[in-house]
């Protein structure tokens, strides 16, 4: 492989992971939230139950 060929695929290899690192510090360093704050779909009523035969 040429040097420009070399010296592409480092660069690319190398924004790739800065990025996929970026994103995990982003994502795993988010403030924790509190239980009563998540609306689970268990509050949403489809009536699908009102007239059940």
């Amino acid at each position: 492989m040429e040097p420009a060929g070399w010296a592409m695929m480092i660069v690319s290899i190398g924004t790739v992971l800065c990025m996929v690192t970026f994103c995990l510090i982003k994502v795993l360093t988010l403030p924790a939230v509190e239980m009563e704050e998540i609306k689970g779909p268990l509050e949403i009523d489809t009536q699908d139950t009102v007239d059940a035969d």
